[in-house]
């Protein structure tokens, strides 16, 4: 099954970088090299050829292009939740649970169209897009700051959901 993990954000605002963050760490397990622990890059004797790696700070019908050609896709995004907020929190979501509540923080934009209308128009245009999106959303603490940093309990998350995302390749 050909998979694409985007990891969505600024790394450049604090906690909206945690997607980017996420998408870098599967990168280094995932990848076809891997750092050693004294810095040196080493062959990975288990390169994923299946699945694609990448990061993007686009919603909508840009994040919708992306996906074209995946059967499966996995997004890590942060996420504003309405009401009592847990920053670094971890969500497991599916399209149809994005329905439901806000939206992650770059899966809709106020100049675009929100990720589940871009992919309904994807698909009526006949484009093949993947049969099963997982939405991993942090909540966020500070999203507002510039700072290369994200703030700890979102840190925190960050192995976390690689570890979450491992899995899912797995099955």
């Amino acid at each position: 099954m050909k998979t694409l993990v985007v990891g969505l954000g600024n790394p450049y605002l604090t906690d909206d970088g945690v997607g980017v963050r996420v998408a870098y760490e599967l990168e280094k397990v995932l990848g076809n090299w891997r750092l050693g622990s004294d810095g040196v890059e080493l062959e990975n004797p288990n390169p994923r050829s299946d699945v694609h790696v990448t990061e993007a700070s686009v919603g909508g019908l840009r994040l919708m292009e992306l996906m074209i050609g995946y059967d499966r896709v996995i997004i890590a995004d942060a996420y504003t939740r309405p009401g009592e907020r847990q920053p670094g929190r971890v969500h497991r979501l599916t399209l149809e649970d994005l329905r439901q509540v806000t939206p992650t923080q770059h899966s809709a934009s106020a100049h675009d169209a929100t990720l589940i209308t871009a992919l309904e128009s994807g698909r009526a245009l006949g484009f093949h897009l993947p049969n099963e999106v997982i939405i991993y959303a942090i909540e966020v603490e500070n999203v507002l700051e510039f700072n290369e940093e994200p703030t700890t309990a979102v840190a925190a998350a960050i192995p976390q959901v690689v570890s979450a995302i491992l899995q899912e390749l797995a099955l």
